[in-house]
């Protein structure tokens, strides 16, 4: 959700900041702000509403602001109103921070999550002589810091560590003390945030992309724990303040994957890079034309056990368990139940002797989804986690993890990374069939064969947008739009619709075709578009027979389709054609029209493709 960025070293640290918190823009926010400390001079900070480029205009892109250490934040507004009083940082003294003027005040923070319990404790720190001039939980937790840093007369990661044994919710945290120039303190409960390091400066972020341009060395900050970051240092304590050693993890993808590299958007280049980002997956799952899943802490002998399969996720990455369901089921004949991880962590849970629960997570920090793997542990459940994120929360407390390797994805709607996901979990599925023994090694080979020619048949759907702008261009007014299929197809029209709706703001809902007469064909009227996903040929005629019964109410009709399938041209009114592939993995060829219909309505519409309004990339509170 919120973007934090922190620097100390030798540079004037507000520009490094700025550029930072640019690199964060896609998680979300409505608010920015800025402080930053010259030497033995108290803060100065800065706050704006709206854009990142209103707050860079306030400081004359960071020139009003003097000083080689501080700390930035964009926020999404969840305690209190998106204005200016309540955006970040925050501050221990009483005073409203609205200008550059230096803050009177013993600590300055930003804090991205939720802190559950704030109004007791703001009740507390009232009692206490504290006064309040915001609504944000997020100045709750920065006056409990000070509270205990005053009070005990002690040094601040004591007084941190005080707050989170005293603290209910998720944090990522990054303080500043007036009596440590120089220095930023961070703690971490259940929200991203890593560490980089160069020789003579130390950076903090919510995420990679913010101080890529400067380190790939970066530590991985753990849950309930405190960091000291100093110019070209970091020093880790636990809860009793003791130290913790770490390694530093390097970066392998270069800044290039992180910018639109000639596109005019993150997404249409993130769904270009989609062919790459499925054969680099299936090219490190594939060894030989064979599946060998050892390096992700699978073996055949686990999978041998598994008698059923729970696949737990949010949004996009929930349909990648929807068409994995329909794979697994039919390949390996074990049941599975896709669940959204909100609703997992929430309901009585009634696992086999061998079941087995797959977290699926771009982020790897999924509030929800990380909630329900912990659940499951609990519950004394083998986990595998499906993550794009090396070192991410959900990847380290997993029993064993699935690495996608789609690189940066920072479009807000997801395209390589639910294309690297489905890829991952083909060749799950398919060597849990070999093993379980419901899939004969002929056709193991064969299955094999087609997923490698997945990346080229992906590129050539894509040679063939053009035809695709054109329609969105077409119906870039549309009120309603539904897309409709059966089975594995109606999996894949959930990902179609949500791709819509998310980016062009179009009404767009996605029902098995079958569902149609129960209700949703009262809402299909003159023009209305019905968008058919009809890859899976033993139910492609009585999906096209749904489909008729919406074009006699006046519907217009796109069909999605593979090449062959020429009964399908005639029986609609728009045809998009993707070459033939294996009918369990047609889904991601099938998928890639959509997102496209999807980013060209958008641009179509005049819209900001890559940062819709109300959504953030990474959902980190519940």
């Amino acid at each position: 959700m919120c973007g934090i960025v922190g620097y100390t070293g030798n540079r004037p640290a507000a520009p490094i900041l700025l550029d930072g918190l640019s690199k964060l823009e896609y998680r979300g926010y409505d608010s920015a702000g800025l402080a930053v400390r010259d030497g033995t001079e108290l803060a100065k900070v800065v706050k704006a509403t709206g854009k990142l480029r209103n707050l860079a205009e306030k400081t004359d892109n960071g020139k009003t602001l003097p000083g080689s250490c501080g700390i930035g934040h964009t926020r999404w507004a969840t305690h209190g109103e998106p204005n200016q009083i309540n955006a970040h940082p925050h501050v221990s003294g009483n005073a409203r921070v609205s200008a550059s003027g230096p803050v009177e005040s013993e600590v300055v923070g930003v804090h991205n999550g939720i802190i559950e319990n704030y109004e007791e404790l703001k009740q507390k720190l009232i009692n206490n002589g504290y006064h309040f001039y915001s609504d944000t939980d997020t100045e709750v937790v920065i006056k409990l810091v000070d509270y205990y840093y005053k009070k005990y007369k002690i040094g601040p990661v004591d007084a941190i560590n005080r707050m989170m044994v005293r603290v209910r919710g998720s944090y990522a945290l990054a303080l500043m003390f007036r009596d440590y120039p120089g220095e930023i303190y961070a703690a971490r409960k259940d929200s991203p945030m890593i560490i980089g390091i160069t020789e003579k400066e130390s950076f903090l972020a919510s995420d990679v992309p913010a101080i890529l341009k400067y380190t790939r060395k970066v530590y991985y900050i753990g849950n309930l724990e405190c960091a000291r970051i100093t110019p070209g240092n970091v020093v880790f304590y636990d809860l009793n303040g003791d130290e913790i050693h770490k390694d530093t993890a390097e970066i392998t993808w270069d800044t290039e994957a992180a910018e639109k590299g000639g596109f005019e958007h993150f997404m249409i280049k993130e769904i270009h890079e989609q062919p790459k980002a499925v054969r680099d997956t299936l090219g490190s799952l594939i060894k030989d034309n064979k599946i060998n899943l050892t390096n992700s802490g699978i073996s055949d002998e686990m999978l041998r056990s598994v008698s059923s399969i729970y696949i737990v996720a949010c949004g996009s990455a929930w349909h990648v368990g929807m068409v994995s369901q329909y794979v697994i089921e039919d390949m390996a004949e074990i049941p599975v139940r896709v669940e959204l991880a909100s609703e997992f962590r929430y309901r009585k849970i009634l696992p086999g002797k061998n079941t087995l629960v797959a977290v699926i997570s771009q982020s790897g920090e999924t509030a929800d989804s990380l909630a329900a793997l912990r659940k499951a542990k609990e519950l004394g459940i083998k986990t595998l986690a499906i993550v794009n994120v090396v070192g991410s929360t959900i990847a380290r407390e997993a029993d064993m993890v699935l690495y996608t390797l789609a690189g940066p994805e920072i479009a807000v709607a997801t395209t390589k990374a639910y294309s690297a996901q489905l890829a991952a979990m083909y060749c799950f599925a398919l060597q849990l069939a070999l093993v379980q023994g419901k899939v004969k090694n002929e056709n193991y080979a064969r299955m094999i064969d087609e997923l490698s020619m997945l990346p080229s048949k992906m590129e050539r759907v894509l040679e063939d947008k053009e035809r695709i702008q054109w329609f969105s261009a077409k119906y870039a007014n549309a009120h309603d739009i539904f897309f409709i299929g059966r089975g594995l197809d109606y999996a894949i029209s959930l990902e179609g619709s949500l791709k819509m709706k998310e980016i062009s703001y179009i009404h767009s809902e996605a029902y098995a075709a079958g569902e149609l007469k129960h209700g949703t064909i009262s809402l299909v009227e003159e023009n209305t578009l019905v968008i058919g996903v009809l890859t899976q040929k033993e139910l492609m005629e009585k999906t096209i027979s749904n489909m008729a019964e919406c074009k006699a109410r006046g519907a217009y009709l796109m069909g999605v389709t593979c090449y062959g399938n020429n009964n399908v041209e005639d029986a609609v009114n728009f045809t998009i054609y993707v070459p033939k592939t294996d009918p369990h993995f047609a889904g991601s060829l099938a998928v890639i029209p959509l997102q496209l219909l999807g980013y060209y309505t958008s641009v179509a519409r005049g819209l900001d493709v890559d940062k819709p309004r109300n959504l953030a990339k990474s959902v980190t509170v519940e």
